[in-house]
């Protein structure tokens, strides 16, 4: 098992904890240890139930890693994350101690499950700007705690990441706007205390667009604009600051998707793969 170079491990294990610690807080599982005799073993395949990317396999092999022990259980298949696959293929096969499987079971399917319904929405919109130079980017609105799993399951569906917190790049919104008094305004103040630090910033209008591509911005951010102001937005870049990123946000749907990454905008924020995702049938077969 090799997690991701992004992940941290311990803070998994921490989450691991947490959620097993729902499920045995009120005791040890009383319909296992009634039904399973104490030494006994299975074989055992997590199979998707739906085609789908496959995303947190790893997350799920720390889960049993924590309920049975990490020598404990024997590996027998398995599908590196990125895998796209159909109803009834096996993700991951194990051999393993049937107690222990059992307790692991619906803690290690919500998160492969949950991982994995990412990735394949993120798979989705990429397929869907296939052939155009656009990429897909996901937000911060994220479940408290998974940050760093959600963002992983993005970059395994195909997308690419936007800033991880707020300290790591700098996005001026329209609330740092009235704060400021205005978008150039704000843009000179984040400069002053991090001139090194990449910045992004926020425009609902074209005019707003015109006198921020004045001012040498790495990445502008269109928020909520229609298809012809984003198509309007790509033609001013090009001729006045070519070397700035251009990125739609707010109102994108999968059906418009290629019109939008077709006018030339270097990226797409799509909220949704973390906020409001479904999850990617899974289920562990004895």
């Amino acid at each position: 098992m090799s997690l991701d170079p992004g992940l941290d491990p311990e803070a998994i294990r921490t989450l691991i904890r947490t959620a097993l610690d729902e499920d045995l807080r009120y005791g040890p599982d009383i319909t296992t240890a009634a039904t399973v005799p104490a030494h006994a073993a299975v074989k055992a395949a997590m199979v998707s139930r739906q085609p789908g990317t496959v995303a947190g396999i790893d997350v799920g092999l720390l889960v049993l890693d924590e309920v049975i022990g990490a020598g404990d259980y024997e590996v027998t298949d398995r599908v590196p994350d990125g895998t796209r696959v159909a109803p009834g293929d096996a993700v991951l096969s194990v051999h393993a101690p049937t107690r222990g499987l059992l307790v692991a079971e619906r803690t290690m399917l919500n998160l492969v499950t949950h991982l994995s319904g990412i990735a394949t929405a993120t798979a989705a919109w990429v397929d869907a700007v296939a052939g155009t130079e656009c990429r897909i980017r996901d937000s911060r609105k994220t479940l408290p705690g998974m940050r760093s799993l959600q963002k992983y399951a993005v970059r395994a569906g195909g997308g690419v990441n936007h800033r991880m917190g707020l300290g790591d790049a700098a996005l001026i919104k329209d609330n740092h706007v009235v704060a400021a008094g205005s978008v150039v305004a704000a843009l000179a103040a984040v400069r002053a205390l991090a001139p090194d630090i990449t910045c992004e910033v926020e425009v609902d209008t074209l005019e707003q667009l015109d006198a921020v591509l004045e001012h040498d911005v790495e990445l502008v951010l269109l928020d909520n604009f229609p298809l012809w102001a984003t198509q309007a937005a790509v033609q001013r870049r090009n001729t006045r600051a070519p070397r700035t990123k251009l990125e739609s946000s707010g109102g994108l749907s999968l059906d418009m998707a290629a019109e939008y990454a077709r006018t030339g905008v270097d990226y797409l924020a799509v909220g949704a793969l973390t906020h409001s995702v479904r999850v990617l049938d899974l289920g562990l077969d004895m």
